[in-house]
C-alpha cells in the first residue's frame, strides 16, 4: 500500500510480534524464556503471522541472549506460525555461523523460518570486549550481510571451497532490521525493512520513502516490503491500555540514567514511586509514539499508522508486568485485526 492512502481497514492488517524474553521482578531469565515459548504459542493460536525473539547480551532485564537457539525452542513448541529473529546482531557473529544456524532451523522447521539481521554490538565495551568486537564492526554490516546471503546461494567468493551447509541452497527469508542509512542498505541489497519510530515520525516516513525509491528487486524479494515495528496495548479504557505500556518504558528510561535495563517491575510500584519531574517527563516521552487505547481508538490509530506509512505489516512488541493483562491485549488486538485464531481455522 503507497504511504499516504486513505482509512485502511484495520482488519487488513497483516499483524506479528516480536518478545524480547523480559525477566520480571521476582522472576528469572530461565523463567523468562519459558514464558516466551509458552507465550509464541498463545500468540500462534490468536492467528498472527509471525513470532520472533531478539539478541541482547549482558542486560539484567533481558533473558534473549541466543536468539538463533530460542528460536528453534519456538518453532518446536508450535505449528504453524513463522518464527524468526528480530533479530540476530550480525557483527557479534561471522556470517558463516549464522547461515548455518539458519540452514539448520529451516532444514528442521521448512518454510517456517525468517531471519531478521540487525547491527548493533554489545552495549558497552565490557560487553564488547566479552564477543570479540569493537564499536566500528557495525560499520562493515553491508559487508556481512553479502556475504550471509552469498552462503546461502553458494555465490560467495571470499572464501573459495567453503560452503555453507546445510545453508546452501535453502531459501532463508531475510529482513533488515535499521533507520537511515540501514534503511539505503536494505534497498540496495533488496530485503524486506524492519523499522521502529524511534526517532519520531517525520524520519521513520522520510526512512521509508528512501527505501522505497531506492528499493532494487532481488532474489530475496521482487518488491519491496515495510514492517514496521512499534507496542500496542488494547484494554477496555485508555487509562488501562496506557498502564500496560509502563513497566518497559520505564525500565527503558532507566537504562537511559543509569546505564542498565532492569527487569519490568509492577505498574503500581512505578507510578506510587518518588520519581522526580524530569523522570516523569522522560517517561511520558517514552510513551510517547506508542499506540495504547480502547479496540476503537487502537483500530482508528493501527489504519492511520499504515495509511501514513505503507506497511505491508506490523510488528507489535509490547510487554509488561503482568502477563495474563499482555495476553489479554493481545487477544483483543487480534480481534481488532480480524485475525482467524486456530480454533476458528479448525
Amino acid at each position: 500500500m503507497p504511504a499516504g492512502a486513505g482509512r485502511v481497514d484495520p482488519r487488513v492488517i497483516t499483524l506479528s510480534v516480536l518478545d524480547r524474553s523480559p525477566t520480571r521482578r521476582g522472576g528469572d531469565a530461565p523463567r523468562a524464556l519459558r514464558d516466551t515459548v509458552a507465550f509464541a504459542r498463545d500468540i500462534e493460536a490468536l492467528g498472527y503471522h509471525r513470532f520472533w525473539v531478539s539478541e541482547h547480551h549482558s542486560v539484567p532485564g533481558v533473558a534473549g541472549s541466543a536468539p538463533t537457539v530460542l528460536a528453534a525452542a519456538v518453532a518446536s513448541a508450535t505449528e504453524r506460525i513463522r518464527v524468526g529473529t528480530g533479530g540476530v546482531m550480525l557483527p557479534n557473529h561471522r556470517p558463516l555461523v549464522v547461515s548455518e544456524q539458519f540452514g539448520v532451523l529451516e532444514s528442521l522447521f521448512p518454510g517456517r523460518i525468517d531471519m531478521g539481521l540487525g547491527r548493533s554490538v554489545g552495549f558497552t565495551g565490557g560487553v564488547r570486549q566479552a564477543l570479540g568486537h569493537e564499536k566500528d564492526d557495525a560499520d562493515r554490516f553491508g559487508e556481512q550481510v553479502r556475504e550471509l546471503l552469498g552462503f546461502l546461494t553458494g555465490d560467495q567468493t571470499a572464501y573459495p571451497g567453503v560452503h555453507a551447509i546445510p545453508a546452501e541452497g535453502l531459501r532463508v527469508p531475510a529482513f533488515l532490521l535499521a533507520t537511515g542509512a540501514g534503511a539505503r542498505l536494505a534497498a540496495e541489497l533488496g530485503l524486506p525493512l524492519v523499522i521502529a519510530p524511534v526517532r519520531g515520525e517525520g524520519p521513520l516516513l522520510e526512512a521509508i520513502e528512501g527505501y522505497r525509491s531506492g528499493f532494487r528487486p532481488s532474489a530475496q524479494a521482487s518488491r519491496s516490503y515495510v514492517v514496521v515495528s512499534t507496542a500496542i496495548a488494547v484494554a477496555e479504557t485508555a487509562e488501562a491500555a496506557r498502564r500496560l505500556l509502563i513497566p518497559e518504558a520505564w525500565s527503558t528510561v532507566y537504562s537511559r540514567t543509569h546505564g542498565v535495563f532492569p527487569p519490568l517491575s509492577p505498574v503500581e510500584e512505578i507510578l506510587t514511586a518518588s520519581l522526580s519531574e524530569r523522570d516523569r517527563e522522560r517517561l511520558d516521552r517514552a510513551l510517547d509514539g506508542q499506540i495504547a487505547g480502547t479496540p476503537d481508538d487502537v483500530g482508528d490509530r493501527l489504519a492511520d499508522l499504515v495509511a501514513k506509512t505503507g506497511a505491508d505489516e506490523i510488528l507489535v512488541t509490547t510487554s509488561t508486568f503482568d502477563q495474563t493483562e499482555r495476553l489479554d491485549s493481545y487477544r483483543a488486538l487480534a480481534e481488532v485485526a480480524g485475525l482467524r485464531s486456530l480454533a476458528a481455522a479448525s
